[in-house]
């Protein structure tokens, strides 16, 4: 581990100095004669030095130097972009801070793609080589799993469909032990029970403990066996899926020394949401600033035609159902929300919803305004607020909310709503309520950067078409 860390600083360095060579003739940046003479000023050195501690910071943060024994080739090129990405925007920052010339633009994307490229490949090489030996049953790990029940198995099945991990299962721990046979159908034995346990591995060769009882057996077993293990040295790990959920994912954390597992719905925290926060930012502000003649000549049709303001603000439900005041272009007549009760019998949207197609609250300039979602507009305020995001599932009223009858309805609030989703471009306002519902989860189930892209370019042509409009 301490040579993947020397790797990493070494890659960091001279990715430095050869993207200083590479952009030399680049205006501002110093050839290589300069370069070398800086060296040796006190100033610099420091400034390299701290930037090197960050680096490896970064590194350590994102978990390159944990085992990796349990991830995959997807791990070793997302994990290794990801820090380096940071580490490059570091830079960058340090760069605009001390005013560095040296580290123009074109520095700054030599160095990250070298950088980059050498942090993924040598960890791909790594494993590769690994993997080779570990098929030829060399650096393998014995592994002990507490536990008889379906999620055991499971986890048995995974280890053995993955030799190249280098993990030996040796047997299983259940209280039913009758000291000899084997378990069922997977060729492995019942070990020992958990009275015999402490013998067990004090006599035999064990690296690591899986612990895979049911939730009623974990106060009662599991926190016996993971202190026998901490005793001697023996890594345990626990099936975080013990409650049998079936859409929650889960992550283990630390906090002040306990050791948690978290279960969560919706989009994890990290980096990708952190780049996703970012995009609503800029992709709003260039919006706004972009539309901001549009958005005057709509407000003074809206005066202009009707009475009442040019704004329509109501309260709707966010975030795991934080109320916020949303803005809209007030499409309808003014008194419209106290008419909903008159032309409830004309709702043609199952669930609890209200939408009429051929509404007769909506004025004559509200119209073309739904039609091409210009009325959605001021909702770009409600994102750079935090409110909402660009895409995720449409924010709904209160009352809407009141009518929902089954709780798994109730998980689409799991995320931050959005302006738009995958309905608005599968039909918007033509589906039913439950798939509605059905695509909302779907969104948040496969939630990714590219899924929001896909979304936001599919919006384009549903916006221009009118598709689905109410």
């Amino acid at each position: 581990m301490n040579c993947l860390k020397l790797v990493d600083l070494l890659t960091m360095v001279a990715s430095f100095f050869l993207a200083s060579l590479l952009m030399a003739p680049e205006k501002g940046t110093l050839p290589l004669s300069q370069l070398l003479s800086m060296r040796i000023k006190v100033g610099n050195l420091l400034l390299f030095s701290a930037l090197l501690l960050l680096w490896h910071i970064i590194f350590s943060a994102s978990g390159l130097y944990d085992s990796r024994r349990m991830t995959g080739r997807k791990a070793d090129i997302s994990d290794p972009f990801t820090a380096t990405t940071l580490g490059s925007l570091v830079i960058a920052a340090v760069a605009v801070a001390f005013r560095i010339r040296m580290i123009s633009p074109g520095f700054l994307v030599v160095f990250w793609a070298m950088s980059a490229t050498v942090a993924v490949t040598h960890r791909l090489l790594q494993r590769s080589v690994l993997e080779r030996i570990r098929l030829k049953g060399r650096n393998l790990r014995n592994m002990l799993i507490v536990g008889t029940n379906s999620h055991a198995l499971e986890f048995t099945r995974r280890v053995q469909a993955r030799p190249e991990l280098g993990y030996r299962i040796i047997g299983f721990v259940d209280q039913e032990w009758d000291g000899l046979g084997t378990f069922s159908s997977t060729g492995y034995s019942i070990v020992s029970d958990f009275v015999n346990l402490p013998g067990f591995l004090r006599t035999s060769v064990v690296d690591e403990v899986v612990i895979a009882l049911p939730i009623r057996s974990l106060h009662t077993q599991a926190a016996g066996i993971a202190a026998l293990c901490e005793q001697q040295g023996i890594t345990t790990r626990v099936l975080s899926n013990i409650f049998d959920l079936r859409v929650a994912h889960a992550r283990a954390e630390e906090f002040e020394g306990s050791a948690l597992i978290t279960n969560y719905t919706g989009v994890a925290e990290g980096w990708p949401v952190l780049v996703k926060r970012i995009l609503d930012v800029v992709l709003s502000t260039i919006l706004l600033v972009g539309l901001a003649p549009l958005l005057l000549v709509v407000a003074a049709l809206i005066k202009l035609t009707s009475p009442g303001p040019v704004l329509f603000t109501q309260h709707r439900l966010g975030y795991n159902k934080r109320k916020f005041k949303i803005y809209k272009f007030r499409t309808m007549v003014e008194d419209a929300e106290q008419r909903i009760k008159q032309l409830a019998h004309l709702n043609e949207v199952s669930g609890p919803v209200f939408k009429i197609r051929n509404d007769p609250r909506i004025t004559p300039i509200g119209r073309l305004l739904r039609r091409a979602s210009i009325d959605e507009v001021p909702q770009l305020f409600n994102v750079l607020k935090g409110d909402m995001s660009l895409v995720g599932p449409r924010p709904l009223p209160a009352r809407d909310y009141e009518g929902f009858n089954q709780d798994w309805q109730r998980r689409r609030f799991s995320v931050r709503p959005g302006l738009t989703c995958l309905w608005q471009i599968n039909g918007r306002s033509s589906i039913p309520f439950e798939k509605w519902m059905q695509l909302d989860l779907q969104y948040i189930d496969k939630w990714s950067l590219w899924l929001d892209l896909e979304i936001l370019i599919r919006t384009i042509p549903a916006v221009l078409k009118g598709t689905g409009a109410a």
